[in-house]
């Protein structure tokens, strides 16, 4: 089962494919720079679940 739900992070990002392109970006940053983590626990130990995580709770946004 996907964590965090599909509908927490479309709360955040209006479309699910932006969603999949900035969690695939932050989850590069993550794996270039581990130390950059902006939450203090997560539950996944990938870097795309963490880039997940980091997108539902408001801690990476959008920037057009």
């Amino acid at each position: 089962m996907l964590y965090p739900p599909i509908h927490e992070l479309k709360k955040n990002v209006d479309s699910k494919y932006l969603v999949v392109t900035l969690a695939a970006k932050r989850a590069r940053e993550l794996q270039n720079h581990p130390d950059d983590t902006v939450l203090d626990s997560y539950h996944s130990y990938k870097t795309v679940g963490m880039a997940l995580e980091e997108i539902a709770e408001k801690k990476v946004k959008v920037e057009m």
